[in-house]
């Protein structure tokens, strides 16, 4: 349910007419989303995501999404990134200077799924979801933060849950919450130490899961307690200046 602020009829979508965003994940699910609610703001679009190959687990491309956004009028630049190799985070924020001269946005939005006991998760799997999680989306913030000081605007928007200090909340989830509680520190840390720069740091949580290709893959949870993920498409033109 939205709150009554995201439902009042004086709020209106933000122009983002000429900015630019990189959207990490961009390619299904709720970074699609994101990225096609920002293009109809006219915000340009860099499309960093891995799937370069349409996959019966796995549909989208970076190629396939950056056409559907050009189709809203939006310049889209599909980008290769594996958030675990730092070159490629240099690279996609290198192409994205490089073609469009700034950065406004960043949405840390990809990440790796993991909800299992701490004696149930392999070292392997905790290195894979926390380089994935939390470094990938500290060293694309690291990045990019540098660039928007320039134009004194950026928006750091991660999607990641607010800190629990419940010690229950953990109870079968402690290795992901690590990695996710990594990305809300992340974009806590920009706003801290952006203040009145122009440059704010926000996170983005859904109160239940949403509908995407992990949730299907993974069976989190009952579909009746799904929401669709244009929910976040709704809830980027209805809330309270965002941008």
């Amino acid at each position: 349910m939205a709150s009554p602020g995201a439902l009042s009829p004086k709020l209106k979508a933000a122009d983002l007419s000429g900015k630019v965003a990189i959207i990490t994940g961009a390619t299904r699910g709720i970074g699609k989303a994101c990225a096609i609610a920002l293009a109809k703001q006219g915000c340009n679009i860099v499309v960093a995501a891995k799937t370069t190959t349409e996959q019966a687990t796995l549909p989208g491309t970076i190629y396939s999404v950056a056409e559907e956004l050009q189709q809203l009028g939006v310049q889209a630049l599909p980008v290769k990134v594996d958030l675990r190799k730092f070159d490629d985070i240099k690279e996609c924020v290198r192409q994205t200077v490089e073609k469009f001269g700034r950065i406004d946005i960043l949405i840390n939005n990809a990440s790796a799924l993991w909800w299992q006991r701490i004696e149930d998760t392999p070292m392997n799997k905790y290195d894979l979801i926390t380089s994935i999680n939390t470094r990938g989306s500290f060293a694309m913030t690291h990045l990019c933060l540098p660039i928007m000081a320039k134009n004194k605007y950026g928006r750091v928007i991660n999607m990641s849950p607010p800190l629990q200090t419940d010690f229950r909340a953990y109870k079968g989830f402690t290795a992901y919450n690590i990695s996710k509680f990594g990305m809300t520190m992340s974009a806590l840390g920009a706003a801290a130490e952006y203040e009145g720069q122009g440059i704010t740091g926000n996170t983005l949580w859904p109160a239940t899961v949403i509908e995407s290709q992990a949730s299907k893959n993974f069976e989190l949870g009952g579909r009746e307690m799904w929401r669709k993920v244009d929910y976040y498409d709704w809830q980027l033109h209805h809330s309270p200046d965002p941008f």
